[in-house]
C-alpha cells in the first residue's frame, strides 16, 4: 500500500478566493484543526506579500505542531529570505518556490528565455536548500510547458537540492489521461529522487480526478484544500482525494494518514471562517450528499445501506445531531463538549463562551454541537473590530413602515442612527451605513437555519464590495434580524481591516 502525502494550500491558496481573506487568529485555528484533520503539510501564506501573512505564518510555525509548516516563495532570493524567516521556528519547515516554465508565461510575463528561467530556478533552489533541508520547487504553468524543457528543469532543480518538485496544472487546463501520461514520464526520468506532487486547479472541473490520475502514474504528494476553495473555479478538494483512495483501495492500492471522522468538522469550519458556503450536491460535504429521497434508494438503504451508500456518514465525522448541553449544563460540562469538538481554548476564551453559551441556553430550548461550533466561530474567533453592535430595535408589520434604531461602539465612540426601509433588514442596515458612512455595495444576502425548531439559531452569510474589494460577513441569533445586523458589521470590519491594510494581533 502506498502512502500518498497530503499537502494542504487552504490558508494560502484557498485564501486568494474572493472575499476569503482570513486574519491570524482565524488562520491559527484552521492550522490546529488540520492537525487534527492529519495532513502531511500545511502552506501557511506567502510571506512576502504582506505583513499579516508573514505574522501568520511565524505565528503557525510557532504554535502549531504535528505537520510540517510551509512557506512559499518566488525564485527571488528576497522571498525566500522571507519565508525562511517566517517558517524558521517550526520543528517540521519547508520553502516552497516557484518560477513560471510555459513559453506562455516566459514570453508574456516573464520575458525572459528558457534558459535564464532555468538558471533562476537552480540559483533559488540552491539558495533555499541553504536554509532549509525541506525545499519544494513547483515550475509554474507544467501542464503547457514544452515536455523536453520541463524535464530538464526538474532534473536541473533536483540536482540543486530540490527534495520535492511539484507539477501544478495552474490554469486547469490539462485531461486525467494526459496528466497521468505526464506524471509517468516524470516518474521514469527522475525514479525516487524527489517525491513528485501534484496542484491542479478545477477550472475544467477536472482538478480531482487529475490529482487521481497522477497518484496512479507515481505521485507521491497531493496539494488540495478544504472544500475544493481557491483562486477562480477552485483547487482540488481535499476531501474528495482522501475519501477516493479510503473507499477504492482495492483501485489505488494507496492511503493517508487523513483521520477522516475530522472531515465535516474542518468542512464547517472552514465555511464559517470563509463565508463560502458548500453546495448542497457537493461530493462528500455537501448537504445532499447522504440524503436520499427516492422511493427505490429509500427501500434500500432501509434494508441494506450498502446499496445506496457507498460511504458510511460515520466516516466522515457527519453524525446524528443530538441534545448535549442545556442551561442548567456547567462549565465543567462545557469545557469537556468544547474538548470533544475538537476546540483547545485559553481559560479567557471559556469563560468568554461560557457566558454567551448561557445567553444561547436561555433563547433555545436545546443546545446543538452545531450551535456551540458557531457560537466559538462568531464568539472567539474575530475579526478586528472597529464596529461593535451594542443594540438595536426594529419596528415593522403589514401596514408600518419598517424602521430600525442601532447603536454601535465605533472605536471608543457610541453612536446611534434611526432609519426606515423596505423591510426590518433594510432598515436596519441603512441606519448601520448612516452611522459608519460606507458605500459599500450589498451583493448577496443569505439566511439558513443551523439546526431545527422555531427557536433555531439562524446564520445569515453577506457579501459586500467597495473599492473593488469583496468580503463575506458572518452573523449569528435566534433573532435573525440581530443576526443580519451582525453579519453586516463583521463584513464592515473586514472591510476596513482589508482597505486599511490592518495587522492583525
Amino acid at each position: 500500500m502506498r502512502y500518498i502525502k497530503i499537502f494542504d494550500t487552504t490558508l494560502r491558496d484557498g485564501e486568494q478566493s474572493p472575499g476569503a481573506s482570513m486574519n491570524v487568529e482565524e488562520k491559527i485555528q484552521v492550522a490546529k484543526q488540520l492537525v487534527r484533520l492529519g495532513v502531511d503539510y500545511i502552506e501557511a501564506g506567502f510571506p512576502i506579500t504582506s505583513e499579516g501573512d508573514f505574522e501568520a505564518v511565524k505565528r503557525i510555525a510557532n504554535e502549531v505542531h504535528g505537520a510540517g509548516i510551509v512557506g512559499l516563495a518566488r525564485a527571488k532570493e528576497e522571498d525566500i529570505k522571507r519565508a525562511y524567516e517566517a517558517v524558521r521556528d517550526a520543528p517540521m519547515k519547508r520553502i516552497h518556490t516557484f518560477h513560471s516554465t510555459s513559453d506562455i508565461h516566459l514570453k508574456y510575463q516573464y520575458r525572459i528565455s528558457r534558459g535564464e528561467a532555468l538558471k533562476r530556478s537552480v540559483e533559488m533552489v540552491k539558495f533555499a536548500r541553504s536554509l532549509v533541508e525541506d525545499v519544494e520547487f513547483s515550475p509554474m504553468d507544467a501542464t503547457r510547458t514544452d515536455v523536453t524543457y520541463l524535464l530538464e528543469v526538474i532534473e536541473a532543480v533536483i540536482e540543486a537540492g530540490a527534495t520535492t518538485v511539484n507539477i501544478p496544472d495552474t490554469v486547469g487546463y490539462i485531461t486525467p489521461y494526459e496528466f497521468g501520461n505526464l506524471i509517468r514520464t516524470i516518474k521514469e526520468k527522475i525514479g525516487d529522487k524527489a517525491t513528485i506532487s501534484v496542484h491542479c486547479h478545477n477550472d475544467l472541473g477536472l482538478a480531482v480526478a487529475n490529482s487521481l490520475a497522477a497518484i496512479v502514474n507515481g505521485a507521491g504528494q497531493v496539494e488540495c484544500t478544504i472544500n475544493g476553495i481557491g483562486e477562480r473555479a477552485g483547487n482540488c478538494s481535499m476531501e474528495e482525494v482522501v475519501m477516493n483512495l479510503k473507499t477504492r483501495k482495492d483501485f489505488y492500492n494507496a492511503e493517508t494518514r487523513i483521520n477522516t471522522k475530522e472531515i465535516i468538522r474542518t468542512s464547517r469550519l472552514v465555511t464559517r471562517i470563509t463565508g463560502i458556503p458548500v453546495q448542497p450536491n457537493k461530493a462528500i460535504v455537501g448537504a445532499n450528499a447522504f440524503a436520499h429521497e427516492s422511493g427505490i434508494h429509500q427501500d434500500g438503504l432501509l434494508k441494506e445501506k450498502m446499496t445506496y451508500e457507498i460511504i458510511r456518514p460515520e466516516d466522515i465525522g457527519l453524525q446524528k445531531t443530538e441534545l448535549v448541553l442545556g442551561k442548567h449544563s456547567g462549565r465543567h460540562a462545557f469545557k469537556t463538549r468544547l474538548r470533544e469538538l475538537g476546540y483547545n481554548l485559553s481559560p479567557e476564551e471559556i469563560e468568554i463562551a461560557f457566558k454567551r453559551f448561557k445567553h444561547l441556553a436561555d433563547q433555545k430550548k436545546q443546545i446543538f454541537d452545531e450551535d456551540i461550533e458557531l457560537l466559538i466561530s462568531t464568539e472567539i474567533i474575530k475579526t478586528k473590530e472597529i464596529y461593535k453592535l451594542v443594540d438595536m430595535s426594529v419596528t415593522c408589520g403589514i401596514n408600518v413602515k419598517p424602521k430600525a434604531s442601532v447603536k454601535l461602539k465605533v472605536d471608543n465612540e457610541i453612536i446611534e442612527a434611526v432609519d426606515t426601509g423596505d423591510g426590518p433588514v433594510d432598515a436596519t442596515y441603512k441606519a448601520i451605513a448612516t452611522i459608519t458612512r460606507t458605500k459599500s455595495k450589498l451583493l448577496k444576502f443569505e439566511v439558513k437555519g443551523i439546526t431545527g425548531g422555531t427557536d433555531a439559531l439562524g446564520e445569515v452569510t453577506v457579501t459586500l464590495e467597495e473599492d473593488g474589494k469583496k468580503v463575506r460577513g458572518l452573523g449569528a441569533d435566534t433573532d435573525i434580524i440581530v443576526a443580519s445586523a451582525k453579519a453586516y458589521v463583521n463584513a464592515l470590519n473586514k472591510l476596513h481591516n482589508i482597505i486599511n491594510r490592518a495587522i492583525y494581533p
